[in-house]
């Protein structure tokens, strides 16, 4: 890559970047899923996921090196309100390869997971000492808050099958209070104004995002696709039909890298629907669940392509 070869060019690489292997490893979980319960190819899933790997590691490196050499950049991001919160989409991305790596390497996978969970409640604290110690205007409350702070929910979805109960619910618990506690704050702020900025709506989908995994994760800690799995995912269904009633409105906003922000809500939701499908068969029929997976994929492959025109453009390492 050109911003590889000159490390100048990284001042203004996006630390949102990271909600790039969040969603198509999101989508990789979902078609993994898809192989286990309706026979999808079993390579779609695997692929998605190492692709999102490839991604994930290359971004790593390449905030490294701006690190390097730009480290008054970094801390912009980090003290930035909205910026900083992508911080979390780092341990959350390593997450998902821990759970892409455990039918093939469940060993490594657990200390991937360790060391992301690690990272990713001290993103959490840091962020929570920061709305304690600096107090936010309204209009810096924005959905991505969500990501460090309720990203706890997704731990679980992995650390159950990795043997490691008792810290996931902890984790869970962690995240859930959270998710209870940040999420009408933000709903408030949308309520009572000021709007969010156009470039920003799109984020809007993230309030998908916990009440899909957390289906997710209470069938993996309970071992079934229980009641309390059916209420969260109710949840989340009920938040997917408001979101798709704005759909004429998200589509007139130009793209931006907050449209990634679509992607990993829209898989899990797909995979507590899969969940879902598979407990209550009669209620969730196959063609319902092929339509969702496909046209989730569909949106996977229109923002990348519109993220790959952005890059080949120069837009992505252009100030905000």
């Amino acid at each position: 890559m050109k911003a590889h070869a000159n490390p100048h060019r990284l001042f203004h690489l996006p630390l949102p970047l990271f909600a790039v292997p969040m969603g198509v490893g999101g989508f990789g979980l979902a078609w993994r899923e898809a192989g286990r319960m309706m026979a999808a190819p079993p390579m779609i899933g695997e692929g998605l996921l190492l692709l999102a790997s490839l991604i994930w590691v290359a971004l790593l490196v390449l905030h490294i090196v701006r690190a390097l050499h730009h480290p008054e950049a970094l801390a912009d991001d980090l003290r930035h309100p909205v910026r900083s919160a992508f911080a979390g989409a780092i341990t959350i991305g390593a997450m998902i390869m821990a759970g892409g790596l455990i039918p093939h390497a469940p060993q490594a996978a657990l200390w991937l997971w360790g060391i992301a969970v690690f990272f990713h409640v001290v993103i959490g604290v840091w962020t929570v000492r920061g709305l304690m110690l600096s107090p936010r205007e309204a209009a810096a409350l924005t959905p991505p808050l969500l990501i460090p702070l309720v990203g706890n929910i997704l731990a679980p979805v992995f650390g159950a099958k990795l043997g490691m109960e008792p810290l996931s619910w902890m984790l869970f618990g962690i995240g859930a209070l959270l998710w209870i506690m940040i999420q009408p704050l933000l709903l408030g702020r949308l309520i009572t104004g000021p709007a969010l900025p156009e470039k920003l709506r799109p984020t809007l989908a993230i309030f998908l995002a916990p009440a899909a995994v957390a289906s997710i994760a209470l069938a993996r800690l309970t071992g079934e696709f229980g009641l309390l799995s059916l209420v969260a995912f109710g949840l989340a269904a009920f938040i997917a039909l408001v979101l798709l009633t704005m759909t004429r409105i998200f589509a007139r906003i130009s793209f931006a890298l907050s449209w990634w922000a679509w992607v990993f809500p829209t898989a899990a939701f797909i995979i507590a629907a899969e969940n879902a499908a598979h407990a209550y068969p009669a209620f969730f029929p196959a063609p319902l669940l092929w339509t969702l997976l496909l046209l989730g994929t569909l949106l996977l492959l229109i923002v990348s392509a519109a993220t790959l025109r952005s890059a080949a453009a120069g837009h992505l390492l252009q100030p905000e």
